[in-house]
């Protein structure tokens, strides 16, 4: 079986540097072949990405390098595709009062895809994600990320978190974007499993645990296998008319949704695990306040 190879972030004292795992090894890049992430995904078509990295390494890395895309991602915009679980459909059914607009979603042959954070705005892992102060009803959202490159190619794939504001979504559908787009909601992470020129979803668990006060409070677990709209169909739709010359994230949509009675507390610990990935783990904070919006 071939090993697993990841790409990550690394702190320096001149910044966030690249680095690429090979199994349990970690390697620092050379920056003048591979200056940045931004570069690669401009530059580098998938088919010779793997030769480009391997050539760029350099010297190796403590094993217990910290790492994350927080640093890493700068010009990407990060996507999202909403209602592609059965799952999401009922529960947002519900928080709609059952106006169908949610069905027809899913059944459409045009994915929902919306807008979500630019790549300097993503927090990584050990970063607080935000809830808004506004929002009397939020959830994390654990989710499969695909990393395109320029030419929406498939670069390889990382753990997502889309934060949302179940109600304000559920009182008007229009209003997706506040419950989607505010500080600290997009989080991305701990690194980039490569798998260049992907066509189709690997077949993995997603698995999400939120602590509070140390217990849990709610976990569950998902599968890609449940998926309802296919890879090449949302990079298809993703592309249509619109041009991402520095790459681009897409976040794919949930199948864990926490009951209705459950919110997200400050202090809450969120954990999103995806094996061979790895674990995002977040602690939750409140944007804004009516004093300082």
């Amino acid at each position: 079986m071939a090993e697993h190879v990841f790409l990550f972030g690394y702190r320096t004292p001149d910044g966030v540097k690249l680095g690429l795992q090979k199994g349990q090894t970690p390697y620092a890049l050379d920056t003048a072949a591979v200056p940045s992430l931004t570069w690669l995904l401009a530059n580098v078509p998938a088919s010779d990405l793997l030769t480009q990295l391997n050539d760029a390494v350099a010297e190796s890395l403590p094993n217990d390098t910290a790492v994350t895309l927080n640093g890493l991602l700068d010009q990407q915009p990060i996507w999202a595709a909403g209602v592609t679980y059965k799952t999401s459909e009922e529960a947002r059914e519900r928080e709609s009062e059952n106006s169908t607009i949610y069905t027809r979603v899913y059944a459409a042959e045009r994915p929902e895809l919306f807008w979500k954070a630019l790549g300097h705005e993503v927090v990584s892992l050990g970063d607080p994600v935000g809830i808004r102060y506004d929002a009397a009803w939020s959830v994390p959202e654990p989710e499969l990320t695909v990393v395109f490159n320029a030419r929406r190619e498939v670069i390889g794939f990382t753990i997502g978190n889309d934060m949302s504001s179940r109600d304000i979504e559920g009182a008007n559908p229009l209003y997706l974007p506040q419950a989607k787009v505010y500080d600290d909601a997009c989080a991305l992470g701990p690194r980039i499993w490569l798998q260049p020129g992907a066509a189709s979803w690997p077949q993995l668990e997603i698995r999400i645990r939120i602590e509070r006060d140390g217990a849990a409070a709610f976990s569950g677990v998902t599968s890609t296998a449940k998926l309802h709209r296919q890879l090449p169909e949302l990079a298809d739709y993703l592309g249509r008319c619109k041009r991402f010359p520095h790459g681009v994230l897409l976040l794919t949509g949930t199948g864990v949704v926490p009951p209705d009675d459950f919110t997200l507390r400050a202090g809450d610990v969120v954990r999103i695990n995806v094996d061979p990935i790895g674990e995002l783990v977040n602690t939750v904070h409140v944007v804004g306040a009516p004093s300082n919006p």
